[in-house]
């Protein structure tokens, strides 16, 4: 994939996760707790869901997108605990690149290890809203790899927002509609994802908090 297109595809993800986050109509909440909504609707880019995960954490959006930011030096995989590795496959340009994230078992081993390979955007705004937009790819130099199951991300992402009056706050908005491949049952997944990104946003303040 050269530049331009991946501009143009990446593009074209970031205005989908724009709607997504603007579209208040027909979420259903299946989590809430400790300052974290997280709900569902179903999703028109695959026969699943798309989940929002909702939140505040203390720290400035900056500090947050440090944490969170889908780019070459990511602190990923140092505090998610959903993820094992990530890695740069290609870049364009500091805002725009190819990755693989692979994530460990879960759910008492009933997921095995999964890999995903997306192509990522990061968008700024001007109330200093920033976010990561991000789909599957393929990628010639990252073809499955043994021990792990390829899933596919449809579009998805992350906003960090600023919240008036409080500078020392971020509003945490996640998107996530993910393909986790194999033979799982549905309720397998649709018990995985609330309670992941409910962890995710714990473990995402914990992060912010500590020194790196």
């Amino acid at each position: 994939m050269d530049a331009a297109l991946a501009l143009q595809v990446g593009e074209a993800v970031a205005e989908k996760v724009l709607r997504y986050r603007r579209d208040e109509s027909g979420w259903r909440t299946c989590r809430q707790g400790d300052g974290v909504s997280v709900s569902w609707r179903p999703s028109v880019e695959f026969p699943g869901n798309l989940y929002r995960g909702e939140g505040i954490v203390d720290g400035t959006p900056r500090s947050v997108w440090d944490c969170v930011k889908p780019l070459a030096g990511s602190l990923r995989e140092k505090w998610d605990e959903n993820v094992t590795s990530f890695e740069v496959i290609q870049s364009f340009t500091d805002t725009l690149c190819i990755t693989r994230t692979a994530t460990p078992s879960a759910a008492m081993r009933l997921i095995s290890p999964r890999d995903f390979v997306d192509l990522v955007l990061v968008r700024k705004y001007e109330d200093g809203t920033i976010s990561s937009n991000a789909s599957n790819v393929e990628h010639a130099l990252c073809p499955p790899k043994p021990g792990y199951v390829r899933g596919f991300n449809h579009p998805c992402g992350c906003f960090c927002e600023p919240v008036p009056g409080e500078p020392n706050k971020t509003k945490v908005v996640t998107f996530f509609q993910t393909d986790l491949s194999g033979y799982l049952p549905q309720s397998v997944v649709d018990a995985f994802f609330p309670r992941s990104m409910a962890g995710l946003y714990a473990n995402l303040q914990k992060a912010v908090r500590s020194p790196r």
